[in-house]
Order: structure tokens, then C-alpha cells, then sequence
């Protein structure tokens, strides 16, 4: 029988919180101490053990929202993922990964894998037989991400999990861009699911950090190696989060519902080239996702007709803002090809089918009214610029 929570912004707001015994506040008290006592405590509690009281507060509280028995939080995403990936890999062994990931993620399997004796191979594609072409016998691991960063593309999940325990292997999916609010990967039978908690559990874009949820079993094993890497977070910053988990469900319902209707206001332009969009009927991955997701996501891709420069777009914007990041509850866009897949080839970029002229849009908590009137405004500027550059 599955275990039974409570509403989802319940738990946003309560679970794990900690109890202000002396004052009675309202919110969780901040514990700053990084020295703790040894002798006669239940707990020897050390920072760098992610077992301060702030630690486990918000641990619970990501344990519950991905319906998770435990979990772990980092400084930051990429102390996740590979703190997760390298807890289930050593010298010998192989991965299959995705095909489009995140570009931190990419560099980190292409650029430092081969050091320690671990190979890998990315698939060509995103169905299941995709994956399963790739194992090996020495493979261990089986890592995606979906929706994908940048073209939204979508796996199926139960699928995935369903081949990864039919080969022994342990299944690993990056959940950022949806959020526990849009999916619950473990209910699907993937084993391991990791956040950048930077993007929509911080949702304010001051937050770095990195969370990773499974059973018991496997995050005692990632424990293991994640407190000899020292990628923990600082209690304040833990506290910064909590706070922010608590908006979470109402911040991204609002951004799932700004993203559809800027998706079908983009598809609709006649300037615009293509919208990658899984609450867009005729994105590849639409029946999929009405099936795994409770939400379409508040991140978009689009791609604007050859005569318009997109660099000279994204200057042109008024309100959207231009962003290294994504999932604040601030519009902003940015170009792949120059920040989260700047360090890939121009070849690796363009088998994963990212575009130079590729804008990633995640979509904020604005009037939507507001957002495509930025829009409209930007291309029209945009337009006459190239326009009289032609005449000159």
C-alpha cells in the first residue's frame, strides 16, 4: 500500500519544520552553530554530516515532497549529481546517460569520468530501447532527465525504471525542471531523484543548492561518499530554503499556467520558428507527459525565423531579464549555445539538436498580459533594426 501525505503545500509549509521551544515563533529557528557537543547527546551532529537541526529539518521536508524515505542536500546541484553518481560507480564500470542533459552534467561525465577508470555512453534517443542499446555488462547506472534542459523533451520513466531493474541496474533522473510540484519520479520506480534546489525549491534566485532523494538504503550509501566530498550546505543558506520550499506549490502552479498560455502565444507568432513546449499538443513528448506530469512545467525553449537575430532580441526585452539561471519567480532568458551548454562543441550541441539561435525562457510568476507584450515589443525592435541594416 502507498504511504499516504499530506496535501502538497502542506507539506511545503510544515513538514520538518522546526519548533521555536523558547519563543513560540512562527517559523523554523536558525541554528548557526557548526561545533556541537560529542558526550551525552543521542546525536553527534557535525555540519559536514548534514545532520544539524536545520540539515535534518529540510530533509524531511524533501524527503516527503518527493515521496522519498530519506534525503540529502548540497551546495549545490552539480555536488548532487555527482555525489549521486559517483556513490553508485567506481573504476570499471559504466553509465548510460541521456542524450540531452544539462551541460554541468555532460562536462562532468565527458571531462572527469575517464580519471577514475568509469565509461559511458550517451543514447540516441529517448525512448527505452535507446537506453537499453547502450548496456553493457559493466554497466551500473542509468541516468535522465526529463523534461530535458533546454528542448523539453520528455522519457518515460516507468519505462526507464522498469529496464533498469530488469538489468540490475540503479536509475538515476535530474527532476529540476519539473519540481515535485509537476512529478514524482519514484512513484514511476526510479530509484535516485536529484534537484538543483538552486532553481524551483529557492525559486528566488539567491539560493545555491543541490538535493538528492531516495530509500534508506541507497542515500545511507550516498552519505557515505557525500560526507567525505564535503558538499554540504551552510545552515543559513539551509534555513533560506525551507522558507522558500514553502511557496513552492503556489509559485509553480502559477508558472505552469504563465508557460502555457506564452507557448501558445510563441507559436502562434509569425515570427517565431518553433516552441518546445510539453503542454503543446504537437511537442513529441505531449500524450507522455499528460501521463507522468501533474503540470506542464514553467520552462519553454523557442526558436525565432532566420532573419531575426535572438541575441539582439534577448537586448531588446524590457521586462524579461537576461539570466545565467532559471525557475526565480522573475521572467528571464538566455542563449544554450553561450551559458548552460557554453562548454560543449559545437558538434555536441548540435546533436542534441540545440540551435545557436535557441532561446531557453523560464517563465516567472508576471502577468502574462505583461510577458507577451515584452515579447511582441522585443521582435519588433528586433525586425527594424535588421530592416535597416538591410537598407544601409
Amino acid at each position: 500500500m502507498k504511504k499516504k501525505y499530506p496535501g502538497f503545500n502542506t507539506i511545503c509549509t510544515h513538514t520538518g519544520e522546526l519548533e521555536d521551544k523558547q519563543h513560540k515563533g512562527a517559523v523554523s529557528p536558525l541554528y548557526m552553530s557548526t561545533s556541537y557537543a560529542f558526550t551525552d547527546v543521542d546525536v553527534k551532529r557535525y555540519p559536514r554530516y548534514f545532520n544539524t537541526p536545520n540539515q535534518e529539518g529540510l530533509c524531511k521536508k524533501i524527503a516527503a515532497l518527493e515521496h522519498a524515505e530519506d534525503a540529502l542536500i548540497f551546495g549545490s546541484g552539480m555536488a548532487a549529481v555527482s555525489t549521486a553518481l559517483l556513490a553508485f560507480l567506481s573504476a570499471g564500470d559504466h553509465v548510460v546517460l541521456q542524450q540531452t542533459l544539462y551541460g554541468g552534467t555532460h562536462n562532468l561525465v565527458t571531462e572527469e569520468f575517464a580519471k577514475y577508470g568509469i565509461s559511458h555512453s550517451f543514447t540516441e534517443g529517448w525512448q527505452p530501447q535507446d537506453f537499453e542499446a547502450k548496456i553493457r555488462p559493466n554497466t551500473k547506472v542509468i541516468y535522465i532527465e526529463t523534461p530535458s534542459n533546454p528542448l523539453l523533451t520528455l522519457t518515460d520513466m516507468e519505462a526507464v525504471a522498469q529496464l533498469a531493474k530488469r538489468h540490475g541496474l540503479v536509475s538515476i533522473i535530474d527532476n529540476t525542471f519539473a519540481s515535485p510540484v509537476n512529478q514524482n519520479p519514484l512513484d514511476f520506480g526510479i530509484d535516485i531523484v536529484l534537484h538543483s534546489a538552486t532553481k524551483y525549491m529557492g525559486g528566488h534566485s539567491d539560493i545555491c543548492a543541490g538535493a538528492v532523494a531516495s530509500t534508506k538504503a541507497h542515500m545511507e550509501r550516498i552519505f557515505h561518499l557525500a560526507k567525505n566530498l564535503g558538499g554540504s550546505l551552510s545552515d543559513y543558506t539551509v534555513w533560506l530554503l525551507e522558507r522558500s520550499i514553502k511557496t513552492m506549490g503556489l509559485r509553480v502552479k502559477a508558472q505552469n499556467g504563465n508557460a502555457m498560455t506564452l507557448a501558445h502565444h510563441l507559436k502562434a507568432h509569425e515570427d517565431v520558428n518553433a516552441v518546445y513546449y510539453p503542454g503543446l499538443e504537437d511537442h513529441p513528448g505531449h500524450v507522455l507527459a499528460k501521463r507522468q506530469m501533474k503540470g506542464f512545467g514553467g520552462m519553454l525553449s523557442f526558436e525565432l525565423k532566420p532573419y531575426l537575430d535572438s541575441a539582439k532580441f534577448q537586448k531588446n526585452l524590457q521586462l524579461i531579464k537576461s539570466s545565467m539561471s532559471l525557475a526565480g519567480v522573475e521572467s528571464t532568458v538566455l542563449s544554450p549555445k553561450d551559458t548552460s551548454h557554453g562548454l560543449l562543441s559545437p558538434e555536441a550541441r548540435a546533436e542534441q539538436g540545440i540551435t545557436d539561435g535557441l532561446i531557453r525562457f523560464s517563465v516567472g510568476i508576471e502577468e502574462a498580459e505583461d510577458l507577451m507584450a515584452d515579447i511582441d515589443q522585443a521582435i519588433k525592435e528586433t525586425k527594424l533594426s535588421a530592416s535597416y541594416a538591410g537598407g544601409q
